[in-house]
């Protein structure tokens, strides 16, 4: 794992001079990902460091909680991504009431100069920073020619025509769409989580259906997906319902993957899960009875499986 800054204050002296980019990079995307492969080709290039400057909270969550975004990627799996891109660290700041007023030209002096030692940044052009984010990529290029960095701006990604943001995929896994999602993220879009409790898990999972744990974040709306399921080191192909299982009476929200190709292994309620969305099925429905429902589930059972066998 690469070497991950929680303040200002943790970066050791000496750490520049660097190239940087600054931003959220919630899902790290195809977007995302061509700045930071940019910034890092640089930086070999020249025998410079490579940092990516993020937040946490993101910074909708502490500015206007109510209303702020559900995440793609919670802020552990962030690190992950942002670390296989091939940069050297990453910069977290704690975005609180003394960040989010600082100034513009506080936060390129305080951060990317005195910090950080910049000699290049690299940004999309719909870069906004300082106080209530005045500031946009002309002021960045206005602070490089005064503190001496070279500013990079980068044009939008596009995939099938479709221009990439995190903002346009968390509507595409919020109505559903992960198939699309996963042509922006560059790979699909997935969720780390636990099995939930009280559903008879001990030592070992024997039967092919596991539910995950409460999960805050984003997940895709209700319906029946194509699923991958990883299990500790185990990978299995799933089928998932994300709802509130209508038919069997009151409801009770669940994330439910029915395993395919199931095999018995260890598991607890401590043991890791990331479920992986392929495709949508269908919508969520309330049926006349169980046995209706039944036999639906062995027709999605059935799309499952010749979805697998096509992808092979």
């Amino acid at each position: 794992m690469i070497p991950v800054y929680r303040s200002v204050q943790q970066i050791p002296a000496g750490f520049g001079p660097s190239v940087a980019v600054v931003g959220n990079f919630d899902g790290v995307h195809l977007g995302h990902r061509e700045i930071l492969s940019a910034v890092a080709t640089e930086a070999r290039a020249q025998g410079l460091r490579s940092v990516a400057v993020t937040f946490d909270p993101h910074p909708e969550q502490f500015l206007r909680p109510r209303s702020a975004p559900r995440l793609l990627t919670p802020m552990n799996e962030r690190l992950r991504l942002l670390a296989a891109t091939g940069i050297d660290a990453v910069l977290v700041l704690p975005f609180d009431a003394a960040l989010a007023s600082l100034p513009a030209r506080e936060f390129v002096s305080r951060v990317l100069v005195k910090a950080l030692a910049v000699r290049a940044v690299h940004e999309g052009g719909s870069f906004r920073f300082g106080f209530r984010a005045q500031a946009g990529v002309e002021k960045l290029r206005e602070f490089g020619a005064r503190f001496g960095f070279a500013v990079h701006v980068h044009p939008p990604v596009r995939v099938h025509g479709l221009e990439v943001s995190s903002s346009a995929i968390r509507e595409l896994v919020a109505s559903g769409d992960v198939r699309r999602a996963w042509w922006m993220l560059g790979r699909p879009f997935s969720i780390e989580s636990t099995p939930a409790r009280g559903r008879g898990i001990g030592t070992r999972l024997v039967v092919p259906t596991v539910n995950l744990a409460p999960y805050n974040d984003l997940l895709p709306a209700f319906g029946v997906y194509v699923t991958r399921l990883m299990v500790g080191e185990h990978r299995f192909h799933a089928v998932t319902n994300v709802g509130n299982r209508p038919t069997f009476g009151e409801a009770s929200f669940a994330v439910e993957s029915h395993i395919l190709d199931f095999e018995p292994v260890d598991l607890d309620e401590k043991t890791p899960l990331e479920l992986e969305f392929l495709l949508r099925l269908r919508g969520e429905m309330e049926w006349p009875s169980p046995e209706a429902l039944k036999v639906q589930i062995l027709k999605d059972v059935a799309w499952a499986k010749r979805y697998f066998r096509l992808a092979r």
